[in-house]
């Protein structure tokens, strides 16, 4: 119960609605225990001793109990769907706030498929208990209750007989249950495995049939399938092997007390009609306890969902605002690194060791180094997705770590790498960072990024919508929308992540000129590979194995006989050389 305690905040201000529920749960079994009570003074009043004059009364009883029942479960069930439903609804709401200001150490390791399992499979599977589970255990105990007081006022005798049997049937449920909640957790993580690996194949399609690995995928997934339909096998098996069992015990408790019944009827000690009404009472106990396997295999599904749903809750949110933070307008922009070293989690070598320099305001600073360098550390310590190992991180004057993170991250503009766009209008997802921005800004962002032009070529203009993750559009279209989305919220910092490596020669140079003067007074960050990206920056850092191994001008660093140089004899020497030769082969042509 420990898992229900731990989430008891979710579920435990709308208890109002379990309140009702049972309350009409209560009346209802109640009305339910009232019927054998009616077959007993038919058959014993109205059959045996003749009494005619009483059916029509019975049976308008009997009506009028059954229209009562029906009421009471009506409200009973729609009270306990609202008990459910509202509790979840608060909870989903939670998980996904969560997810929301986890950390970036977090989603290194997330898979997105799994995250969806949690969201909603497992999500509707602890609602399932709050809705339907808790009240059937409920009824189970209220209908067991009013059973035995009845059994007891017809037959003592019989009544402890069968008490003496339900030891019999509870060791078998809660063996059942012993069983079944492991194999119902590891159900959980199986689906959550195959929603992963459907997710990923969907998002890697493009590559899939660019290679043709459509067979290897279908084999990939048919091995994720099996393992969920293996996982289904067993926990089937045990259903197959229990419940016949607990219908066993209950049947051979059913012909013991038929032969006791038949003995105490031919003696006179009960009524005909008593002993129909026990029997009926009977099965009012047999069938919740056969029953009560179904209510175990619901509690246990939702304890494995919510042993789940606490692993996303419980994860610590290691970069938080301050307690009383500086949340400044506008940042003047100067950035220092003072000795910053960088290991990030789960992993021993250090990405960044030993870090300083100095980015004045309205300064550009080029990052330049192999994959796995440092370059993109640097701009995540920046805007504190991670932070420093060891060091200082300063901003202004301050440490990242005084800011309001989200005060911060606001004044930084971004254009990563990986460009991501909403399904959503081309307008929506230039004006994401700044909802107040009007038209005419957004369009003079666009201008500025030099993707105006593309998208009034579009069929809708600025109001077409895009596919998931900005299908239809080019790499070069996606990245300088990216690029508009940035300078639309006027940072003091922008940090562009190879922010024109999807573009071609042309529309770079254009972008370039952009940059030109939107750099003015605004301290930039260019992670670049390409030499024609850095002749803008104040000073180079090239990266190696975490260490700046050089740093200075972009003509400064060509003088020298180093890691800069060769990269820029690899793009414009050879480059020339080949220009030329194609030259000479032309005149010879």
């Amino acid at each position: 119960m420990d898992i229900f305690r731990r989430l008891k905040q979710f579920y435990w201000p709308d208890r109002t609605y379990l309140v009702g529920s049972v309350l009409f749960l209560i009346l209802a079994s109640g009305i339910t225990v009232v019927y054998p009570v009616v077959l007993q003074l038919t058959i014993d009043r109205a059959i045996i001793h003749h009494q005619a004059q009483l059916i029509p009364y019975l049976s308008l009883g009997f009506i009028l109990i059954m229209v009562f029942k029906g009421i009471s479960s009506y409200f009973s069930q729609y009270w306990g769907d609202m008990f459910g439903v509202s509790s979840v609804f608060r909870l989903r709401q939670a998980l996904y706030k969560k997810l929301q200001y986890l950390p970036y150490r977090y989603y290194d390791n997330a898979k997105t498929g799994d995250l969806m399992s949690r969201l909603t499979a497992d999500v509707e599977g602890f609602r399932f208990f709050l809705s339907a589970g808790i009240t059937q255990l409920i009824n189970f105990v209220i209908l067991v209750g009013f059973s035995l007081v009845l059994m007891f006022y017809y037959s003592w005798e019989l009544a402890l007989v069968t008490l003496a049997m339900t030891p019999f049937l509870c060791v078998s449920v809660f063996r059942f249950d012993k069983q079944v909640h492991p194999a119902f957790r590891k159900i959980r993580l199986s689906l959550a495995g195959m929603n992963t690996r459907v997710q990923e194949n969907i998002s890697g399609m493009s590559t899939i049939k660019s290679l043709a690995r459509e067979k290897f995928e279908i084999g990939r997934f048919a091995e994720s399938n099996d393992s969920y339909q293996d996982r289904n096998l067993i926990t089937a098996d045990i259903w197959a092997r229990y419940f016949p069992l607990m219908e066993l015990i209950g049947d051979i408790s059913v012909v013991i007390l038929l032969a006791l019944g038949g003995l105490f009827v031919m003696s006179g000690r009960i009524a005909p009609g008593e002993l129909v009404a026990f029997f009926s009472l009977v099965w009012y106990i047999m069938d919740p306890l056969m029953n009560l396997g179904f209510i175990i295999n619901t509690f246990s599904q939702s304890k494995a969902s919510g042993e789940r749903l606490l692993q996303v809750l419980d994860e610590k949110e290691d970069i938080q605002s301050p307690s009383h933070p500086i949340q400044p307008d506008r940042f003047t922009g100067d950035v220092i690194f003072k000795d910053v070293s960088l290991i990030y989690p789960n992993e021993k070598n250090p990405s960044l060791q030993r870090i300083s320099f100095e980015a004045k305001p309205g300064s550009v600073i080029g990052l330049m180094g192999a994959t796995g360098s440092g370059k993109s550390s640097i701009t995540q310590l920046i805007g504190r997705f991670y932070d420093a190992t060891s060091g200082q991180v300063l901003v202004d004057g301050h440490s990242v770590k005084e800011y309001d993170l989200q005060c911060l991250r606001k004044n930084i503009g971004f254009v990563l790498q990986e460009n991501f766009l909403f399904s959503s209008t081309i307008r929506d997802n230039i004006a994401y960072g700044n909802p107040d921005a009007s038209m005419e800004e957004i369009i003079l962002a666009a201008k500025r990024a030099e993707a105006d032009e593309f998208i009034r070529e579009l069929p809708d203009g600025y109001d077409t919508v895009l596919g998931e993750r900005g299908m239809g559009l080019s790499g070069g279209q996606k990245q300088r929308i990216s690029i508009a989305r940035a300078l639309l919220i006027n940072p003091s910092i922008l940090i562009l992540d190879d922010a024109t490596s999807a573009v071609d020669m042309r529309t770079e140079g254009l972008i370039q000129r952009a940059f030109h003067e939107l750099m003015k007074g605004r301290t930039t960050f260019i992670i670049a590979h390409r030499i024609s990206s850095l002749q803008l920056a104040d000073e180079v850092l090239v990266l190696q194995n975490g260490f700046i191994k050089e740093r200075g001008s972009h003509d400064e660093l060509i003088r020298t006989d180093g890691i800069y140089r060769k990269i820029y004899d690899i793009q414009y020497k050879d480059r020339a050389a080949i220009q030329k030769q194609k030259a000479e082969e032309k005149e010879r042509a």
